[in-house]
């Protein structure tokens, strides 16, 4: 049997509003947030990587540049994570069965659980696989290409988890309770991460 083929999808567009500067671009343990990220995605050995860029398009970029992902850039960001989803959806490779969401703001996040969502998916690719924190199914999330086109239309202001959350019984839960912490304020940065994150040297 043949090993459905997915890819990493990393969505780094937003421009951080509430936290008064780049979330993609704070530090965590001497990494940016998004190149973790990014590391982390790869560790699932996808078929193709993308990052779609937005806001600070270019100097998130440059902390990506020599890993092996394509860039697209969503230039209607300010519109939510449905646009930016639409774009990278759309930029994908017409071979992969599937694609694995992942965002830059969740600290905890590990290489294990996105093992744990590219296994539980590709046991049953016509399913999507979630995790699941705070009693929502939401990101990381491996989606199959059947959903794509949906997706593809943008009008969904969270995301997949709308989607999600209507089709939870076409999704595989894979729980994952620390990853309800994100970083939207410079409280919840402290919260999350205390002395550890810093914002890049380039910003200062």
């Amino acid at each position: 049997m043949t090993t459905p083929r997915h890819a990493l999808l990393l969505l780094a567009a937003g421009g951080s509003r509430r936290l008064g500067q780049p979330k993609q671009l704070l530090r965590l343990d001497g990494e940016t947030l998004v190149r973790r990220a990014a590391r982390l995605g790869l560790a699932t050995t996808p078929a193709e990587a993308l990052v779609v860029c937005g806001a600070n398009a270019d100097a998130v970029w440059a902390e990506l540049a020599d890993l092996p992902l394509r860039k697209a850039v969503c230039t209607a960001w300010e519109h939510g994570l449905g646009a930016s989803l639409a774009v990278g959806l759309g930029a994908l490779s017409p071979d992969v069965d599937g694609a694995l969401v992942v965002l830059c703001d969740q600290p905890a996040l590990d290489a294990d659980h996105l093992l744990a969502l590219r296994d539980a998916w590709r046991r049953d690719p016509a399913r999507a696989a979630a995790s699941a924190y705070a009693g929502v199914l939401g990101v990381p999330a491996l989606l199959p290409r059947a959903w794509f086109a949906h997706l593809a239309e943008g009008r969904q202001d969270h995301g997949a988890r709308d989607l999600l959350r209507a089709n939870a019984s076409q999704v595989h839960a894979v729980a994952a309770p620390p990853l309800a912490d994100d970083i939207d304020t410079p409280e919840q940065a402290r919260a999350v991460t205390g002395d550890s994150l810093g914002a890049n040297p380039a910003q200062e």
